[in-house]
């Protein structure tokens, strides 16, 4: 699963995958040591994960973590300001620097994670990005650490992305029992 799987920081610099790991990890420590909040946004598949992890980062570690899938403010922000700002009002919103954005997309070119990414970088929050599919998409160059997975599956695609979100917060959990 993780063989060809592709980790590079803001720079574009290749790193490893338990590099790439390590970096979110700490600075998800550093997060919750400053009060600081996790977001996370995709669309279908990539939202239910989205919704997976932030349930485990807020009970299990005890990070504070959001979503965005509340049917109810999906569909007032998609009516009055269109679909493509669905995810970044909130993060408009909502959001401080410090803060940091999961922002989940098979495609990496969903234009409301990409609207709501670029919103996020604008206002100093550090960006992890999960896309897949070609090695073209623009997610997989906006963020602080980018996971992409060389496939065009979307089941294949969204197990990994659940897989690494795991492997993030299984370590933080392990971290909260340490103490």
């Amino acid at each position: 699963m993780f063989s060809k799987l592709e980790c590079k920081s803001h720079t574009g610099q290749a790193l490893s995958f338990d590099k790439a790991i390590e970096l979110v990890i700490q600075r998800i420590m550093r997060l919750k040591r400053e009060g600081n909040k996790v977001f996370l946004i995709g669309n279908g598949g990539s939202a239910s994960i989205a919704s997976h992890v932030s349930i485990d980062l807020l009970k299990n570690a005890h990070v504070r973590s959001l979503t965005f899938n509340d049917a109810s403010l999906l569909t007032c922000i998609s009516n009055d300001l269109g679909f493509e700002s669905v995810f970044e009002t909130p993060i408009r919103l909502l959001s401080e620097a410090g803060d940091i954005l999961f922002s989940i997309s098979s495609s990496g070119r969903s234009k409301n994670i990409l609207k709501a990414t670029g919103k996020a970088r604008h206002r100093g929050l550090w960006v992890v990005t999960f896309s897949g599919f070609s090695k073209n998409n623009p997610l997989r160059k906006l963020g602080d650490i980018n996971f992409y997975v060389p496939s065009s599956s979307y089941g294949f695609v969204e197990i990994t992305h659940q897989v690494i979100c795991h492997c993030i917060t299984d370590q933080l959990m392990l971290n909260n029992r340490r103490g």
